[in-house]
């Protein structure tokens, strides 16, 4: 059976956007896209009507697209830093997860959703960590967080012995009594 001509009057993941005229499988028009009012035959009269819907959607896309890149450097220019107790190796005793980096975010001026934050792992070392936020479809902004450790330094313990003299333990008549 021969492909149908659909004008689409609303953008379809992997098929096209508002105005476009696509072939399909006449079984997809007639059983999904005619149905849910995602296309409509493409005739001469709807797609002049199209025509003039498709410019303002389109008008509106390319707004969306300058919010979303305007978030994304908004996003990637805040430069958040916390303070965690650990240990002297560097390694937290808490973690820096989702929520504490949306915390960090509302403290610093920038609304986040917890959902949106990207982690693989929580944060459990001291350091300069990237996280990949979600902003919009497929589009991310890193932001770079720096975490501190409130741990005590390194104290190397002298040793008591030089290297060089070490001593034997000799036995003593006391040590036989016991």
């Amino acid at each position: 059976m021969a492909d149908v001509e659909v004008l689409l009057q609303r953008s379809v993941k992997n098929l096209g956007l508002v105005g476009d005229v696509v072939k399909v499988r006449p079984g997809y028009a007639r059983n999904f896209l005619f149905p849910k009012r995602l296309a409509v035959p493409a005739t001469s009269d709807a797609k002049r009507q199209i025509a003039r819907r498709a410019a303002r959607v389109r008008e509106e896309e390319k707004q969306r697209l300058q919010e979303i890149a305007a978030l994304i450097k908004r996003v990637q220019s805040l430069a958040l830093k916390t303070k965690m107790k650990s240990d002297a190796n560097g390694n937290l005793y808490g973690s820096v997860n989702a929520a504490k980096i949306v915390a960090l975010a509302g403290a610093a001026g920038a609304t986040i959703v917890e959902k949106d934050v990207r982690l693989e792992a929580p944060i459990k070392s001291v350091g300069t960590h990237r996280v990949r936020i979600h902003v919009r479809d497929d589009e991310f902004a890193e932001l770079v967080i720096e975490v501190e450790g409130e741990g005590r330094p390194i104290v190397e313990t002298p040793d008591l012995e030089p290297e060089g003299e070490r001593r034997m333990h000799v036995p003593s008549e006391a040590d036989n009594m016991a």
